[in-house]
C-alpha cells in the first residue's frame, strides 16, 4: 500500500477543526462554541478521520 500526504487544503481545514475540538474544553469559542462544546470528540474524530482519507487517497 502506497500512501500520500494530503493536499495543503485538507491538512489545514483537519488542523483547525482540531484545533477548536482541543480549545473548546479549556477557553469558550464565541462564534460556534456551544455547538464545538457539545461535540467536540465528534469534532475530534471527523478531523482525524479527514487526514486518514487525505493519507489514504491519492488526490484527495
Amino acid at each position: 500500500m502506497r500512501l500520500s500526504a494530503p493536499k495543503w487544503i485538507v491538512w489545514l481545514l483537519a488542523l483547525i477543526l482540531a484545533a477548536l475540538a482541543i480549545a473548546s474544553k479549556y477557553v469558550g469559542i464565541p462564534v460556534v462554541g456551544s455547538f464545538v462544546k457539545q461535540y467536540d470528540f465528534w469534532i475530534m474524530t471527523v478531523a482525524y478521520g479527514l487526514l486518514f482519507l487525505g493519507t489514504l487517497f491519492r488526490g484527495l
